[in-house]
């Protein structure tokens, strides 16, 4: 058990691209600390890291991982994150509540959609950044090219080399500290950088500033204090070279780690919405970021201390549920393994299973704290799917693994759809979605069915139509009797305001107190169009002329006679069907273009504008929502998977005629199959 002051640790957090070498970068850090003796491997599956059987199965990160180790006369506590866009919300979790940022980048393939995401949260708090490009020594590596491209997109006089390569690609020997002179091709370059370090160093203190202006040059102290202040700042992000592969570059990173990044104490920003923090506080404070269902331990939660220390044994307030926990043993977890430990302080990261009223983003202590931190905004899902019970009478057992599943990855959702009857869970991608249904199995024992769901069509009017319609029944005693003159136009509506109803009955042909069943009659009537069965929208109904018996009228006989007045007038107002348009922000490198637009013009898509935007290509497009199904994969496919997209509602636009005729005849035979 390590015994270190808090100014000596570092809390970090990797993250960048899928595939640019976090893992690998992780599971050597651990070796190179002596806290495993056999250095760990993704290729092998022994990544100490990636211990989940669907992990290494497909050889690529899926959750966060928790690990820990010693580093001279200091500490680590960092997390591994997925770089993959569909287990964003894992990685979107750990940059939330890091002190720093290590963004590893590949020497190949540079920026893509996971380095975008991250490096995007972590401006946003102003947190702390150190950037690692990783694989230097492989034959594709473009070493050159990857570091202008991060320099020109996140700022040439922020972003600054702190070590460069000897040699390159199979060449690569080891790296140098600009500070220091390095030998070969980068000889010229390092001076020139070496002059950006102290610049950015020197004007990170204006005391210092002066210093440098007057003498020209600052003490090794004055630069390290320095270049911790601007690292804080984040006016600087320094960036190390090399290679977790052959174990180059990965020392002189750690060092940098521990001479460079902010201790637990430092005044790191946190997303508050109210409240403030005081990180040196004697007062136990901690943040869940994580949460887990394990199937031997329940639930699980991963709480990153603030500040003071949590004991083993004892009692806390959650400030979040205005609850009390009583806590057991406190956890210190390095991968799967777990040890108990007596006490944790400021940056340390622990493990405390079952909480009885504690979840995600919630904040523990031991008093309530008045602060509230900001939830974490994430991307909407992208990728939909009908879920049902394979087996029959399997229905409970399938909400209550869901609702356990959503506790833990608030990038999953699921509704229940009441217009098409369906519960549709909604993901990043086919992989999450794929996820789930493996542990709907594995953990909850439920095999699951998926689909595309059906789409919430809408249908609308294009003219006027009326009709009158008699209901009139005799059975004996009192009969019913009413009858109903409806009148339907289009209407503008608004997604408040989907329909009028008016009221222009005169002469007491219908009582007042009947004029509400009508309006109800319209309201129940409109959930089922005649073209689908979907919503009728942008109508006014409107009641002009009827009949009623004193005896035999009542709200039940004026309900069914506007249901079938409202039907004869529907079919003579010229239906049509509408269907949802999706607005989509698609990111992706250049070369991909003629791909993705000859792709959204066959899915009926119209591209709405261009942009850049760090470095990627940025298209603004929409597209009907039942092309939106299959978008992610093709996507993916398209872009080697470094395409992403943002998918919100637009609005309800008319059918084309070829395809309304399909879609009405699906609706009937879904309609006799439902009837059967």
């Amino acid at each position: 058990m390590k015994n270190c002051a808090p100014e000596r640790i570092r809390n970090f957090v990797l993250a960048g691209h899928a595939g640019s070498g976090k893992t690998t970068l992780a599971d050597l850090m651990l070796f190179k600390a002596g806290v495993v003796g056999r250095r760990g491997s993704v290729d092998h599956g022994t990544s100490v890291s990636d211990f989940r059987q669907e992990e290494q199965e497909r050889k690529s990160s899926i959750f966060s991982s928790i690990l820990h180790c010693p580093w001279k006369d200091g500490y680590f506590y960092f997390t591994d994150t997925p770089g993959n866009s569909d287990f964003c919300g894992e990685a979107m979790n750990c940059i939330n509540i890091s002190d720093l940022m290590v963004l590893v980048v590949d020497a190949m393939l540079g920026i893509g959609p996971g380095t975008i995401r991250a490096w995007r949260q972590a401006r946003e708090r102003n947190m702390p950044r150190v950037i690692f490009i990783n694989g230097c020594d492989r034959d594709q590596a473009d070493f050159d090219t990857v570091l202008e491209s991060i320099r020109q997109t996140y700022g040439l006089n922020v972003c600054v080399p702190y070590t460069l390569p000897i040699g390159s690609k199979s060449e690569l020997s080891g790296v140098g500290c600009v500070m220091d002179g390095v030998q070969g091709d980068y000889a010229d370059q390092a001076e020139e950088f070496k002059g950006a370090l102290t610049d950015a160093v020197a004007e990170s203190d204006e005391e210092l500033m002066n210093k440098y202006f007057e003498q020209g040059e600052l003490t090794p102290e004055e630069f390290a204090t320095g270049f911790r202040k601007a690292v804080l700042a984040g006016t600087l992000v320094p960036i190390f070279v090399g290679s977790a592969d052959k174990d180059l570059g990965v020392s002189e990173l750690m060092d940098g780690l521990l001479s460079f990044a902010p201790s637990p104490l430092d005044n790191v920003p946190l997303r508050l919405e109210e409240g403030e923090i005081d990180r040196s506080s004697n007062d136990a404070m901690g943040f869940v970021f994580k949460a887990v269902n394990d199937a031997f331990m329940g639930q699980m939660n991963y709480i990153r201390i603030i500040s003071g220390t949590f004991k083993s044994d004892s009692e806390l307030i959650n400030s979040t549920r205005n609850g009390k926990e009583r806590i057991g043993n406190l956890l210190q977890m390095q991968g799967k393994e777990q040890a108990t430990i007596e006490a944790a302080g400021p940056g340390e990261i622990v493990a405390i299973a079952k909480l009885k009223n504690t979840g995600l983003n919630d904040l523990l202590g031991n008093k309530n704290f008045n602060c509230k931190f900001q939830p974490v905004v994430y991307p909407q899902p992208t990728t939909m799917y009908a879920i049902s019970a394979a087996n029959k009478g399997e229905e409970d057992k399938l909400g209550s693994g869901l609702t356990r599943l959503i506790a833990e990855d608030p990038t999953l959702k699921v509704e229940r759809n009441p217009e098409t009857r369906q519960t549709v869970i909604s993901g990043m991608g086919d992989l999450h979605i794929n996820l789930l249904v493996s542990r709907m199995k594995n953990d909850f024992k439920v095999a699951v069915d998926l689909e595309s769901p059906r789409i919430p069509y809408r249908e609308t009017v294009n003219g006027t139509g009326t009709a009158q319609f008699r209901h009139k029944k005799q059975s004996g005693g009192h009969g019913q009797f009413a009858e109903v003159h409806l009148r339907i136009e289009p209407f503008a509506g608004t997604p408040e305001e989907e329909f009028q109803f008016g009221n222009e009955v005169v002469g007491g042909n219908i009582p007042k107190n009947y004029i509400p069943a009508i309006e109800k009659g319209v309201t129940e009537t409109r959930l089922a169009g005649p073209l689908s069965r979907s919503k009728v929208i942008n109508f006014t109904a409107t009641v002009f002329d009827g009949k009623y018996h004193d005896v035999d009228s009542s709200e039940m006989a004026f309900k069914i006679a506007t249901r079938g007045a409202f039907r004869e007038a529907m079919a003579k107002a010229k239906p049509m069907l509408l269907e949802p348009i999706m607005s989509l922000k698609i990111m992706f490198p250049e070369e991909y273009m003629g791909a993705i637009s000859g792709d959204l013009n066959s899915r009926r898509g119209r591209i709405l504008g261009m942009d850049r935007e760090d470095g990627m290509q940025i298209l603004r497009a929409e597209l009907p929502l039942a092309e939106c199904y299959s978008y992610p994969t093709q996507l993916r496919s398209m872009t080697q998977g470094r395409g992403s997209f943002e998918m919100t509602f637009e609005r309800y636009e008319t059918v084309p005629s070829q395809l309304a005729a399909k879609i009405q005849e699906e609706a009937a035979k879904l309609q006799e199959e439902e009837e059967d």
